[in-house]
């Protein structure tokens, strides 16, 4: 008797919440059909990584699809409405939405207007409004999370994100995942709400290892650099889990001057170890015109460093890409690893200097692992993941070796 009893919650930790639903706002529908086909393919069959048994999706077990198809048209004035083409009482949802999809456009007074972040998350919640409580629960995963740039207040300044995580919570939201958010401390608005900033480290590192296939990981011919104080804790994590020594960069503003937003830079000043003939990591959540990062590569090869690879998050590339192809030319840039989170035109996909690291299944392990109400504990801690990934790149250039030999 006892042992049927601990068989049938064994059997109920893996049913899931409510039946699922994945709703892909503009500029996310590729991704959307992504994560979809991950979670299909993991319905019917043994998912032995993060679920003990099959991945029920019962009751709704019968669909094709999660995606449900939701809209926001627009009036001729540039207005909207939240619309979703079908049902979603009692499904646990959860609304994809990239704040930073540019290349999505509208028609206003008879003229294509790019859609602002501020479009993108008044779109959110108009989804969220046409969803009126119905739903037993709604999730936002924003990969960059709105405003995340203006999280502290200096001065007499608005403090946009705060404000937006609020906002979200009145509105019945449960869980918001981001990626690498700015300062992850903004969290601190909502401490009622779940909120998860999660890392692509392995990813990362992973299509890093993809990408160049001699790397030799070790001390004496890899270093770790910060860009600046702000990402030393990020450039930590990746010093500790390849086991290199790290540097660090900072920054010296004019804070008398205010231009394009920001005090400009005056100089960039290196404590750290010897960096000659090794190879540098420069870790970073954005890349936003990216003249930093060519500075900062330009003072690596002042002191002899051999090749540098900038491994940002969200590659954005707001003033062009063109300084990027010119820093490749030079031999100040040898890669820049980002992740698909964000928009990046197909030119760009075509540059040698620029690799991406596809996260669609990562986030589709997030939605399973939440819909079944299970620790997330097991993804957000990528060491043994990454452990392995270094040792399968070991054999590989072992094997490479023995061949050429």
């Amino acid at each position: 008797m006892e042992t049927e009893k601990q068989d049938w919650r064994k059997d109920l930790t893996n049913v899931p919440i409510a039946p699922l639903g994945i709703i892909a706002m503009a500029g996310c529908e590729e991704m959307g059909r992504s994560i979809n086909n991950w979670l299909m393919q993991w319905r019917d069959v043994d998912n032995h990584e993060f679920f003990d048994t099959e991945y029920f999706t019962v009751p709704g077990g019968d669909r094709d699809t999660f995606l449900i198809k939701a809209e926001c048209p627009r009036f001729g004035t540039g207005e909207s409405k939240g619309m979703l083409r079908e049902s979603v009482r009692g499904y646990d949802i959860y609304i994809i939405c990239d704040v930073t999809a540019y290349d999505i456009t509208y028609r206003m007074y008879n003229m294509d207007v790019p859609m602002s972040p501020d479009d993108h998350y008044s779109d959110l919640k108009r989804i969220i409004a046409a969803i009126a409580g119905k739903a037993k629960r709604v999730n936002v995963i924003m990969p960059f999370l709105y405003e995340s740039r203006q999280h502290r207040r200096t001065s007499r300044e608005s403090l946009d994100c705060a404000l937006a995580l609020q906002e979200l919570e009145s509105m019945g939201v449960t869980n918001i995942l981001t990626f690498d958010a700015h300062d992850p401390r903004v969290q601190n608005a909502i401490p009622l709400c779940g909120f998860e900033n999660i890392m692509p480290t392995y990813q990362m590192l992973k299509a890093l290892c993809r990408e160049v296939k001699d790397l030799r990981i070790n001390k004496e011919s890899m270093a770790v650099v910060s860009p600046d104080e702000g990402a030393v804790p990020r450039n930590i994590f990746y010093s500790s889990m390849l086991a290199l020594e790290m540097g660090m960069f900072y920054k010296r503003r004019d804070y008398t001057k205010v231009v394009n937003g920001r005090n400009p830079i005056i100089a960039h000043e290196y404590l750290g170890p010897d960096i000659a003939g090794k190879d540098i990591i420069v870790a970073d959540d954005i890349l936003s015109t990216g003249d930093s990062i060519i500075d900062l590569a330009e003072e690596l090869k002042k002191r002899k460093a051999a090749r540098v690879f900038a491994v940002v998050t969200f590659a954005f590339f707001t003033s062009g890409w063109e300084n990027y192809q010119e820093a490749y030319d030079r031999g100040l840039i040898t890669k820049v690893i980002a992740t698909d989170l964000t928009h990046h035109k197909e030119e760009l996909l075509k540059k040698p200097w620029f690799a991406r690291a596809n996260m669609s299944k990562y986030i589709a392990y997030f939605i399973a692992t939440l819909n079944h109400d299970h620790s997330l504990n097991s993804l957000l801690n990528p060491y043994s993941r990454i452990k392995n990934l270094l040792e399968h790149y070991a054999q590989e250039q072992l094997e490479a070796g023995i061949r050429l030999a």
